[in-house]
């Protein structure tokens, strides 16, 4: 599937409704991300912290989380937006992190991956050039 312009503008928008929603008290950095499946169903998530700080989740690996629930082993994901505020509303530039990352190469490397730049604007990438020498098993 291909993901246009129009899509992605959607998905940034899912995104930032996502983030709202974000359980940050310790870092107050509210992350919300929205997908888009191959099989053209939207799943979101946001992150949740905890106060033994490992055990909090990302929004990414949420939405991947409830993509795989509704569709099983066979999702495959499609496109991906990420959008961050601090507590008060303002938009952060952050992209997804390293663990972040590995999950979205491990379903869709050619994804498209879009998350807001210094100035405002959203950068789309694939999840293949946002971690080009990604874990794999080496083939049995």
């Amino acid at each position: 599937m291909s993901t246009s312009a129009a899509d992605m503008d959607a998905l940034h928008t899912r995104a930032d409704a996502a983030a709202q929603s974000a359980y940050a008290p310790y870092s107050r950095l509210h992350v919300g991300a929205a997908l888009r499946s191959a099989s053209g169903r939207i799943y979101t998530g946001c992150n949740v912290e905890n106060a033994s700080f490992s055990i909090g989740g990302c929004a990414e690996r949420a939405a991947i989380a409830a993509a795989v629930q509704a569709e099983g082993q066979a999702f495959r994901l499609d496109a991906i937006a990420v959008a961050a505020f601090r507590d008060d509303g303002l938009a952060l530039p952050i992209t997804p992190c390293g663990a972040c990352r590995q999950a979205l190469v491990e379903f869709g490397a050619d994804a498209q991956v879009g998350f807001r730049q210094p100035d405002g604007t959203w950068l789309t990438v694939s999840a293949d050039a946002l971690l080009p020498y990604r874990f794999c098993f080496p083939d049995r």
